[in-house]
């Protein structure tokens, strides 16, 4: 079996040479490990035919072992620079066109890159490369319900623990111990924890100066991080009470939220899901509120194909997980979304959140 068969597919339906990786979210795909995005550059190169070549910094051969790589190892080390080792790439793999991840690669991979191959032609196999990820394997699946789950104790843990008083980043600060207690590896990315109007910003930032008050919705977006899968999951509570205006705006986005999980099945596309979802917020007299699409993609990166919104017209298959998240922000007053992580089936779609989404009262 070979495990660089599909890029390989992909050099090959581009009439490129290679395909490129570096670390992220199609890297651990391939090898099942993570490596940061630093200084030093590490690059794998996958030619259409032939073993694979690798340019690596000295300081993580150990790290590269185990993934048991079949090819060349270029390695090179602070003190020397890394121009020697792309030098050596290039004589080793005669490459004229290469394929790489136009979202990933960074500036001056690229730049090393073709100063080692003058004439180098690249291309951005983004979309072909990613797709490979858009249909999640069982074991990943698997792994993603075990990063929501521990998500969802989490959560649960949280909420007995809020009062009015505390600041924002108190009670994110909360969240992060519970989530670690409870086995997360890692953030799937920066929780969000946003209490009052800082709620009617969808990327907030936890204050340290603003202490909950009675009446406030708060709202988490956040997911816990496990063998390289995401978990992304959004609620929205009311402290001490709910006032009726906030209910009203509540329901409304519950009823966004239900009619766009309801909508997704194998054979509709996202603009289907998207369309379903927004028009029931476009009915509403907060349709001034609305701020963002439906939802995306999640798996291995927590934002990945397909995006869920109007005009994306890719069909979803089964084992795609996407995100349902509609949202109403009333800027200076509050913000309410709730969010959860899809999985299409061969007849329509589960929920891998199972968190509660009644209008709840907390603290």
């Amino acid at each position: 079996m070979d495990r660089y068969s599909d890029y390989r597919r992909i050099a090959r339906s581009l009439g490129a040479d290679a395909v490129a990786l570096v670390p992220g979210a199609n890297f651990e795909r391939l090898f099942n490990a993570s490596f940061h995005s630093h200084e030093r550059p590490l690059v794998v190169v996958i030619p259409v035919e032939g073993a694979p070549a690798a340019i690596v910094p000295n300081l993580e051969l150990r790290s590269f072992e185990p993934l048991g790589f079949e090819g060349e190892v270029f390695d090179w080390r602070d003190q020397d620079g890394h121009s020697e080792a792309f030098a050596a790439l290039a004589r080793h793999l005669p490459l004229k066109t290469l394929a790489v991840e136009g979202q990933v690669m960074r500036v001056f991979v690229h730049h090393a890159l073709v100063t080692a191959i003058p004439g180098l032609q690249v291309l951005d196999a983004e979309r072909e490369i990613s797709a490979l990820r858009r249909v999640k394997t069982a074991d990943e699946i698997a792994t993603m319900e075990c990063a929501i789950a521990t998500s969802e104790k989490a959560l649960a843990e949280v909420l007995e623990q809020v009062r009015i008083g505390q600041t924002e980043a108190e009670v994110q600060s909360f969240l992060t111990q519970a989530l670690f207690r409870h086995g997360a590896e890692d953030h799937a990315f920066g929780p969000i924890v946003a209490g009052g109007d800082n709620s009617a910003r969808p990327h907030a930032h936890a204050r340290v100066d603003y202490a909950l008050r009675d009446g406030d919705c708060l709202l988490f977006d956040f997911g816990a991080r496990i063998g390289g899968l995401n978990a992304d999951i959004t609620r929205t509570f009311f402290v001490g009470h709910a006032p009726d205006a906030a209910q009203e705006v509540y329901e409304t986005v519950l009823s966004a939220n239900l009619r766009g999980i309801e909508a997704t099945r194998p054979g509709v596309t996202a603009h289907d899901i998207d369309d379903a979802t927004t028009s029931v917020l476009e009915a509403s007299r907060f349709a001034d509120r609305i701020r963002h699409k439906t939802g995306h993609g999640l798996g291995r990166a927590v934002h990945e194909a397909p995006q869920v919104m109007r005009g994306n017209h890719e069909i979803l298959e089964p084992g795609m997980v996407i995100t349902v998240e509609p949202g109403l922000y009333a800027i200076g007053d509050l913000g309410i979304r709730i969010e959860d992580d899809v999985l299409v089936t061969d007849t329509g779609c589960r929920s891998l959140t199972t968190f509660p989404k009644d209008l709840t009262v907390i603290g």
